[in-house]
């Protein structure tokens, strides 16, 4: 499986407006706390947005908060909105798959891992991610 670095940027970002929802961020100051490239973090934030997941206002007070409440917003929801499927097998959705002969039980296989993979992410929210404190101790990451 692969989780992409659109999704773990989208995650990351998320998590950096969850921290304090009362302010808005600017997409440099979110690049920047997290580490990502600020060119690639914008076309994410877009997409983001574009689901609904964050809202933006422009202007000197303007920036970036989540669209919903961080109890409402699940990584399936995240990876969902800027990678569209799951998982695939060589780009397409894994719906429609089917082998012959041997390789008939196969496509279900994949069908499973896609599942449960979307019920742990679907099962964590962007505030079940953040520490009880808002900090994070150094070197541990949420489990």
């Amino acid at each position: 499986m692969h989780i992409s670095a659109k999704a773990d940027y989208a995650a990351r970002a998320l998590l950096e407006l969850a921290r304090e929802p009362s302010r808005p961020l600017t997409c440099e100051a979110i690049a920047s706390a997290q580490q990502i490239p600020f060119r690639f973090l914008k076309s994410v934030v877009g997409e983001l947005r574009r689901a609904g997941l964050v809202r933006s206002q422009r202007g000197c007070e303007g920036g970036y908060w989540l669209g919903r409440p961080a109890h409402e917003i699940t990584l399936l929801e995240v990876a969902r909105a800027v990678d569209g499927e799951l998982i695939t097998l060589r780009g397409a959705a894994l719906a429609g798959l089917d082998y012959p002969g041997p390789a008939t039980g196969l496509p279900g296989v994949w069908r499973r891992i896609e599942a449960d993979a979307a019920a742990v992410l679907g099962g964590v929210t962007v505030a079940a991610l953040l520490p009880a404190d808002g900090v994070t101790p150094a070197g541990q990451g949420a489990a």
